[in-house]
């Protein structure tokens, strides 16, 4: 949770505020976690920070919808972003996009019939929702790209179930924009659990030109039952619940969701990944997957935990910096101005070591 809330910019002293009031992970009543996020996030709203009331509401509701307290939570998050955008970025538009019948919701930005962009579609993982990563569409748009924000099935307003044909969401959001956006030219930042998703999605759809990802689960996650059994409890009730499967069995079900063998190097577009070297969610031998399989790879490592929490914002310019690198049509400008940010960061700190396939390092 702690991870989700630094990727919001939530202050440190905010968020321990709030966990020290919590007394019960149950219910909607005073001291439960819902209860004391809803409140946070009404106190912010007080004080005229939308935004900041969407971040406060939508932890609120993590992991996941399993009751009355969180999805309040969640309709408050849901609504709190439609007013922020609305007064403070009008150009992002909600957008519904069919997958297979199925109406996904999504967040906009960029799209136009007479000036169609090339498309970035971005996902987070299984515990993340549209709204926390909605606020960077804009910065999506400066780049000169439309952008997509969009949800994993079963997270967030997505009523979809999570499964090994969950990869025709990304498939069905470039269907959806056709006329909007330059599919053709499309890429994919594809955080945690999504990016195996869109491997799996850009195997089968040449319109996908690139994938950027953070920790990637690939095979060996889903198929390795001893690493399994040492997987984080909200882990594998999360899976379980957007798997709509009782958790005793979710162990089972994992296994037809693994790519197949060859699938890394069937891919023939660039792949960049943040691999975290102690993370507790995905298996080393996925990272090791992706390094021996996939032509072009580029690879970032951090000494950290699943999704590197402790170097967020090196990981979010690197991977920016990524996709433009992918991009044949990329303004130099931007491709310099991302680079020089990057190196700004590096050098105020510790530098993480990296490491790179076929591609030149960042």
């Amino acid at each position: 949770m702690v991870a989700h809330a630094i990727s919001q910019q939530l202050p440190s002293e905010e968020y321990e505020g709030v966990l020290v009031r919590i007394t019960t992970d149950s219910g909607d009543g005073p001291g439960s976690w819902a209860h004391e996020w809803i409140l946070a996030g009404q106190a912010r709203e007080a004080a005229g920070d939308l935004l900041g009331a969407c971040q406060s509401y939508t932890l609120g509701r993590f992991p996941f919808v399993d009751g009355p307290g969180r999805e309040r939570a969640l309709r408050y998050a849901v609504d709190a972003f439609e007013r922020w955008r609305r007064a403070e970025q009008p150009e992002i538009t909600a957008e519904v996009v069919d997958v297979d019948g199925t109406a996904v919701r999504v967040w906009a930005i960029g799209l136009s019939a007479d000036r169609p962009r090339p498309l970035l579609v971005m996902t987070g993982g299984i515990v993340s929702t549209k709204e926390q990563w909605g606020p960077h569409l804009p910065h999506i748009a400066s780049l000169g790209m439309a952008g997509v924000v969009a949800e994993l099935p079963g997270v967030g307003e997505n009523p979809m179930r999570y499964g090994h044909d969950g990869s025709r969401l990304f498939s069905a959001i470039l269907d959806a924009f056709v006329d909007r956006a330059l599919v053709e030219q499309s890429y994919l930042l594809a955080l945690s659990f999504s990016g195996h998703l869109a491997i799996s999605a850009a195997l089968g759809d040449e319109r996908i030109r690139g994938i950027v990802g953070n920790g990637m689960p690939v095979r060996d996650f889903f198929t390795d039952t001893d690493w399994q059994r040492r997987m984080p409890r909200i882990t594998r009730d999360t899976l379980a619940h957007l798997a709509g499967v009782p958790v005793p069995e979710i162990h089972g079900r994992l296994r037809e969701w693994a790519l197949d063998e060859d699938a890394p190097a069937k891919l023939r577009i660039p792949l960049a990944t943040v691999v975290a070297r102690r993370d507790e969610i995905i298996p080393p031998g996925d990272a090791e997957r992706l390094r021996s399989g996939v032509a072009d790879l580029r690879l970032l490592e951090h000494d950290d935990v699943h999704g590197a929490p402790g170097h967020l914002r090196e990981t979010a310019l690197w991977s920016l910096l990524a996709v433009q690198q992918m991009r044949p049509d990329a303004a130099p400008h931007v491709v310099a101005g991302l680079s020089a940010a990057l190196a700004g960061i590096r050098s105020a700190g510790a530098r993480p070591r990296g490491s790179a396939g076929s591609a030149a390092r960042a």
